[in-house]
């Protein structure tokens, strides 16, 4: 489940580092290939909305196996494209159908005993964020070896066989769901009223979430400016530090079990808060840059594993719709914080940027240390 995680949520990455091979390719601009990138995430929040509960709903095997079929599909049709106006419509389709992830991890958490739960989690989380992290990195040196055409195929054909894998492996049991899919799609925004946990659990990833994606994005601006002036393969080589963070994951993941998410949120933002001031003052060393980069994807990923596992334990026998919730409002932060990160190296520059993101962070430390410990126990649908 975790590789078949990290596959699913890589597909919507692959193509941004050859963005202007697209684009030559496709005899558009630069920004008509942007755009049409820009559709995957856009599908991503319809694939958290729309395509994750159905995993408590319907039989997982067949739900996920479907999802990765239609990836399979969508990025061969990738391949074959002639403009970029398709290509956004593809784009959009295998965005929708990355979120598979958000799946995984639901499925995973109803299968996990419950003193187990966080270290299961942590186990699929792992691939989520290797996913989001070497997608690109994998997309790139595939488009250098055999063109970007090629890369899509490649993942294409990964993704039919894990459709196959996923029929042969995942259980057919749907979860404890006592009412229909509209229904359940219906009742999603009132579970924010009535659960406390998940408002706290989906308010302080949105902001560490914002954080991470204002320094990723900030940071990929600071280094192709001057006095760095870095190309983009370079840059890109700056992501393998942040893998190193996903081996967080599974460490958080037992450490909640053990001591709770509370405890295991803090200490993951105060390391990733530290990281982040000094990434401020020592871009000129790379060595220190790695590491603090390294830390502060650590941090946060264990932060997330941990505040993850107290959305999917509020209704341990269908999950699927509170992660469905939790995620919507922790994806919106993320691409604000993109947003964010390019805009405000341009304008304030790396070091005030860098101090926004670590004061951001430090308010969802102080959200979760001032909260009620009712708000981060486990409730009742």
């Amino acid at each position: 489940m975790s590789l078949a995680a990290a596959l699913g949520t890589s597909t919507i990455y692959p193509l941004q580092p050859a963005i202007a091979d697209v684009a030559d390719s496709l005899g558009s601009s630069i920004a008509s290939v942007g755009i049409a990138l820009a559709c995957g995430p856009v599908g991503y929040l319809v694939g958290l909305g729309l395509l994750v509960p159905l995993v408590d709903r319907f039989s997982p095997r067949r739900v996920l196996a479907a999802q990765f079929g239609v990836l399979a599909v969508a990025l061969a049709a990738g391949a074959a494209v002639g403009s970029a106006v398709v290509l956004g419509l593809v784009i959009g389709v295998i965005g929708a159908c990355s979120a598979v992830g958000a799946g995984l991890s639901s499925l995973a958490g109803r299968l996990a005993a419950e003193r187990r739960r966080a270290t299961v989690l942590g186990i699929v989380t792992a691939g989520i964020s290797a996913g989001i992290l070497a997608g690109r990195i994998v997309g790139g040196r595939l488009a250098d070896e055999i063109g970007w055409r090629g890369t899509l195929l490649v993942f294409a054909a990964a993704c039919a066989l894990v459709a196959l894998c996923s029929l042969a492996v995942l259980p057919a049991a749907r979860g404890g769901v006592g009412h229909g899919y509209l229904a359940t799609l219906r009742s999603v925004p009132g579970l924010f009223a009535r659960h406390a946990p998940l408002r706290l659990a989906a308010i302080r990833g949105a902001l560490w979430f914002f954080g991470f994606c204002a320094v990723w994005s900030g940071l990929a601006v600071a280094l192709s400016a001057p006095p760095h002036s870095y190309p983009a393969d370079r840059i890109g080589l700056y992501a393998l530090a942040g893998l190193t963070g996903v081996l967080a994951t599974q460490v958080a993941g037992a450490w909640t079990d053990r001591v709770g998410a509370r405890r295991v949120v803090l200490a993951g933002l105060a390391v990733a808060g530290t990281a982040a001031v000094v990434l401020g003052f020592t871009l000129a060393n790379t060595v220190v840059t790695l590491v603090c980069l390294a830390l502060f994807d650590a941090g946060l990923f264990a932060a997330q594993v941990a505040n993850q596992s107290t959305v999917l334990s509020i209704d341990p026998a269908a999950p699927a719709r509170f992660n469905s919730a939790y995620m919507l409002v922790y994806f919106v932060g993320g691409s604000l914080g993109t947003a964010f990160g390019a805009t405000a190296v341009e304008w304030f520059g790396w070091p005030i940027t860098a101090a926004i993101t670590t004061a951001v962070i430090g308010i969802a430390a102080t959200i979760t240390a001032l909260a009620r410990q009712g708000a981060t126990a486990r409730s009742v649908p």
